[in-house]
């Protein structure tokens, strides 16, 4: 998801239906990409989108920076997969993610089974930096977590899915 103009923001902070609904478009297809790879069921993904999308829309008001619009809806993505996970301890390799069209079926099969194998942690980074293209200080303030631990994060996750590589 690119970053939305922040007037765009400011137009859905003070009530204005259509700059919401853009907003909300904008984010939609991005954040069911990410959730679904954190919960690894397409269908549970479908259920946390609608909080996330709720939860958006209601506490848009209180979003302090309208640059940081993509981070805080991201974050708000991580929280609800996070919930849905502890509610429900979902297992299943991803399914029915929207990883880019360059791969074959059987490439972008191997490497959506291969994103599944990680840590929670190391899924959520590898999955925000390299399917939604985010730069590690915005997963950081997505993630509400240090820098220097996304950075970790992804070496491990990266780590973790060259020794895949290398046993396949």
């Amino acid at each position: 998801m690119q970053a939305p103009d922040p007037i765009l923001v400011l137009r859905a902070q003070t009530g204005d239906r259509d700059a919401l609904d853009a907003l909300l478009r904008m984010c939609q297809s991005p954040l069911h990409r990410y959730i679904t790879g954190l919960l690894g069921d397409a269908t549970a993904a479908e259920d946390v989108l609608q909080e996330c999308l709720f939860r958006i829309a209601r506490k848009l008001k209180w979003l302090s920076d309208p640059s940081l619009f993509r981070a805080w809806a991201f974050r708000i993505a991580s929280r609800e997969s996070h919930r849905s996970t502890s509610r429900h301890r979902l297992s299943s390799p991803i399914e029915d993610a929207n990883e880019p069209e360059a791969l074959t079926a059987m490439e972008l099969a191997t490497v959506r089974h291969a994103v599944a194998t990680l840590s929670p942690a190391s899924r959520a980074i590898v999955s925000l930096h390299y399917f939604e293209e985010m730069p590690l200080l915005e997963i950081a303030e997505a993630l509400e977590i240090p820098l220097g631990t996304v950075k970790s994060r992804l070496w491990y996750g990266l780590k973790q899915l060259r020794s895949l590589v290398r046993k396949g």
